[in-house]
């Protein structure tokens, strides 16, 4: 418990320091896209790969919600400003699922090279979220039933796929996580508006046969 804590005081240690972009970026997600967001657990900083929470072998540092729990992801404009004027280099991290988008990720490489089969394909995307390691397309929301009888229908998926639904989450541009600098790929265009997201079973089928068409193999990862 004293580890925890002590944690949890360094994580609220930051005051009136950090990135002020953060704060404007994570408004506009929740207020102006009604996108619920909440501040990710910092990477730890005696070394950016490791993570600041209390799990020694975190996969994912710096891009995942702890303090507070994903539960508490809100578009409420005073509770994001509280947070961020508190935490301003804190990542920002979307609930996925819900009234929110959910996405489908991939091997940066592989994504790389799906997204330009794409592009010759002439499908249209939405915004492409991109971490040194990985990418993902958002897509509307969707359910578990709604995802399984999608993937079941398929002879055969890559494993290097990863779905992102009700319960999931994802790190926000311009977060910078244990694993580098979050970035748009492909971004929204200019506006209020939330940004228009195609349907799953659309981008899933796209990905897929991109991904094994013959000469191509998706990384494992």
């Amino acid at each position: 418990m004293r580890e925890i804590l002590g944690r949890r005081r360094r994580l609220f240690s930051r005051r009136n320091t950090g990135r002020p972009e953060m704060l404007g970026a994570a408004l506009t997600f929740a207020t102006a896209w009604q996108w619920p967001v909440l501040p990710g657990v910092a990477p730890d900083p005696q070394g950016r790969a490791r993570c600041g929470c209390p799990d020694p072998e975190c996969t994912v540092p710096g891009a995942h919600p702890f303090d507070p729990g994903l539960l508490a992801a809100t578009t409420d404009e005073r509770m994001v400003r509280w947070w961020w004027t508190n935490r301003p280099s804190a990542p920002i991290i979307l609930a996925t699922g819900g009234q929110a988008p959910c996405a489908v990720s991939l091997p940066a490489l592989a994504a790389s090279r799906a997204l330009g089969a794409l592009d010759h394909m002439g499908m249209r995307l939405g915004p492409v979220i991109a971490s040194p390691t990985r990418w993902a397309l958002l897509v509307k929301p969707y359910s578990f039933e709604q995802l399984g009888e999608l993937l079941y229908a398929k002879d055969f998926v890559p494993g290097s796929l990863r779905f992102h639904g009700e319960g999931g989450y994802l790190a926000l541009p311009p977060s910078e996580t244990g694993q580098g600098q979050i970035r748009w790929e492909r971004a929204a265009l200019p506006g209020s508006a939330a940004p228009w997201v195609p349907d799953v079973e659309a981008v899933v089928d796209a990905v897929v046969e991109a991904l094994t068409r013959p000469g191509v193999s998706a990384p494992e990862l």
